[in-house]
């Protein structure tokens, strides 16, 4: 007689219809427990989604809400009546376009440098298993858990040596320093993903170094790269403390900036022109993760599984 492993796990037999006959199979008792934890943990999915989403669509409903809306004591979910005049008494107050560029400008530049230097550092760290390789990984794990009051005087003064401070070129040379570490740490995993096998093939025909790393390796690292270049851009772009400190001029600040221009000196804050400024200023990461998402993952995965 078979046992059914189910029904024996918590206790219950099949039940037969008497003299032999096969007959009805009591419930069972786990896949009840089974369809409550699955129920919970779509629950719990459900709860983190509307968590995070409830943010934006806030910012968004606040943008649209008139000034009538937004004093009201109980304010709707939605606006009864939408405008746009947040969106153009931003503009008015504040140089937004201006901002908006030279945020791009910093955010691109230094992802971009970003991920030129970071590539074959992390390639070097991956495949030379030294002990200078092993130190400079356990470093750039450690600089992580560095905060950013630590690194800003160093930095200031070298700028000021420089005579980079108050200046879009200095904001990037801090950018790439900052997201260096982490754009290394990101690429060795996706180095070392890639089999070494398929550089000793090709180097069995014929190959040359270089035109092993050209043909062979980077177009495998292609995914990570765009990964690691995006966050880096993002992690950029929402950049605020170092602006902060080294931008005076308000020609060269960036958007996290200028958004502060609309918090009074007294902590009253232009609610809805902020919401508007600060819902365009979502939009271009928005935009752009919406554009390579597919790059994104199929990096992220790269990088996670070691062949």
């Amino acid at each position: 007689m078979t046992r059914d492993p189910v029904t024996h796990a918590v206790g219950e037999g099949p039940v037969t219809g008497g003299r032999g006959r096969p007959g009805k199979r009591r419930p069972v008792r786990r896949r009840g427990g089974a369809r409550l934890r699955r129920a919970g943990q779509y629950a719990a999915l459900l709860a983190y989604l509307v968590f995070l989403a409830f943010p934006f669509v806030w910012l968004i409903s606040t943008a649209f809400k008139p000034p009538r809306e937004l004093g009201g004591l109980h304010p709707g979910w939605l606006p009864d009546d939408p405008t746009l005049a947040n969106f153009r008494q931003a503009f008015d107050e504040q140089p937004l376009l201006r901002a908006g560029l030279n945020s791009f400008v910093a955010a691109f530049c230094a992802a971009l440098v970003a991920v030129v230097l970071a590539t074959p550092m992390a390639y070097v760290m991956a495949r030379r298993r030294t002990v200078l390789a092993r130190a400079a990984t356990g470093w750039v794990v450690v600089s992580q858990a560095f905060p950013f009051v630590l690194v800003i005087i160093p930095l200031f003064l070298v700028l000021r040596e420089l005579r980079l401070v108050n200046s879009v070129p200095g904001l990037i040379l801090v950018y790439v320093v900052w997201a260096l570490p982490f754009a290394l740490w990101m690429l060795v995993g996706y180095v070392r993903a890639v089999p070494p096998e398929l550089e000793e093939a090709a180097a069995v025909d014929g190959a040359g170094r270089a035109r092993t790393l050209v043909s062979v390796v980077a177009p495998l690292l292609a995914p990570g790269i765009v990964a690691t270049g995006l966050f880096a851009f993002i992690s950029a772009w929402n950049e605020f403390f170092f602006a902060l400190v080294l931008l005076k001029t308000p020609e060269r600040q960036t958007l996290p900036v200028v958004l502060t221009h609309f918090i009074g000196a007294e902590g009253a804050a232009d609610l809805g022109p902020l919401a508007a400024a600060a819902f365009l200023a979502t939009l271009p990461s928005l935009v752009i993760f919406a554009l390579i998402q597919k790059r994104i993952t199929g990096g992220m995965m790269a990088g996670a599984v070691k062949s």
